[in-house]
């Protein structure tokens, strides 16, 4: 009765309780319209930033649900993902269930570490297949290459079948492990003894040179793979560094002058912007191939003239992936390969904003593609 007459004398408390109050909800109408104004700024095309933009499709045509393989496949470019040996059942599991029936192992490595790997998957010998690197020990010193070729041929007999992943984006070939080559291109003269010895072993060379065209671009307005480009791009600043199609060279060079030696040029040689080039070196030299992992959002664009190339080269080019063993991802490249699917995207996979078509490619040129070129290679 006393506060209801005489407000004035409210007990402190209360008053405090209620200047708390007032306090918080006008905190939350200023959070409130800070997180409106969010929103609002997001939606913008002023202030949307390019690696927020997500767009998806909205034509209302067929869509293909590919859970498997058309036909089995032999995965030509993976890595050592898992870290345990029940990764490792995890990931023959999935295999099955997507159509994998081998996978080939890039380890890049030499010595002990090349050992760990063949023991790891040593359960599963008819899965997997292991590669090695070269072993760089002292290779500013005269004559390290018979070092290199007794390590080669000591990885040969714990099980390696063929060389790689080799890399090179400019500097030379840096990913052997856990000597790398820094200064080394692959038609340097001092690589030809080890070269001529991969041949002796019939041991498949597996290189990557340089990156797609887009990573040399100014990663700017004018560039369609802008936020992949920026990711790879290549710092030509860098004394001694080549260029993209100085690396493609060298590749050139190190086929035409070892023609016993099998070269499988990783990511279609990284000249998905200009197909050509390949198809020019695959006239030329018999002994090059190429595998198709982790380019399929560059290709999946330009359907109906990947369609040709790969009919063309159906013999000269193999499946694979380089992009873990998610069943999710082995998916996605059978979708693009078998269906004729038409303007989607696959944000999860690929770092483009361009949508992704289907190859359509028919069943022959599959069963090159997924198996029967390795077959030949492996010499199976």
């Amino acid at each position: 009765m006393i506060e209801m007459f005489a407000p004035g004398i409210l007990s402190k408390n209360k008053i405090n309780a209620m200047i708390i109050f007032k306090f918080i909800r006008c905190l939350f109408f200023v959070a409130a319209s800070l997180c409106l104004s969010l929103v609002v700024s997001a939606q913008d095309p002023e202030n949307l930033k390019l690696k927020d933009f997500r767009p998806v499709s909205i034509y209302k045509i067929p869509q293909s649900n590919l859970v498997k393989a058309k036909y089995p496949v032999t995965d030509f470019h993976s890595h050592d993902y898992p870290e345990t040996d029940n990764g490792v059942d995890e990931w023959v599991k999935t295999m099955d269930e997507a159509g994998i029936a081998k996978t080939i192992i890039l380890s890049y490595k030499t010595g002990a570490g090349f050992d760990s790997v063949v023991d790891k998957y040593a359960r599963y010998k008819d899965r997997f297949e292991i590669w090695c690197g070269f072993d760089y020990t002292g290779y500013k010193t005269p004559g390290w290459q018979a070092n290199a070729i007794k390590e080669l041929e000591r990885c040969h007999k714990k099980g390696a079948r063929g060389v790689g992943e080799l890399g090179d984006k400019g500097l030379g070939e840096f990913y052997s492990s856990p000597t790398p080559g820094w200064g080394l291109h692959i038609d340097d003269p001092q690589l030809k003894p080890l070269l001529e010895k991969c041949a002796d072993l019939k041991m498949p060379v597996n290189i990557h040179v340089a990156e797609d065209e887009w990573m040399y671009l100014p990663a700017d307005s004018t560039n369609d793979g802008l936020m992949n480009a920026f990711t790879w791009k290549i710092d030509l600043e860098k004394k001694g560094t080549l260029n993209h199609d100085q690396l493609v060279l060298t590749l050139e060079n190190a086929v035409k002058n070892n023609p016993r030696t099998t070269f499988i040029a990783s990511h279609l040689a990284n000249c998905c912007a200009d197909l050509q080039k390949l198809g020019r070196m695959f006239d030329a030299y018999p002994n090059l191939y190429a595998d198709i992992a982790a380019r399929y959002g560059e290709i999946a664009p330009i359907p109906r003239f990947v369609n040709a190339f790969m009919q063309k080269y159906a013999g000269r080019i193999v499946y694979g992936t380089d992009m873990g063993f998610a069943k999710e991802m082995y998916q996605v490249t059978f979708r693009i390969l078998e269906s004729a699917d038409e303007h989607f995207y696959e944000p999860g996979h690929f770092d483009y904003h361009w949508p992704l078509y289907g190859l359509a490619l028919p069943d022959e040129i599959l069963k090159n593609i997924y198996s029967n070129n390795a077959k030949k290679i492996l010499r199976r």
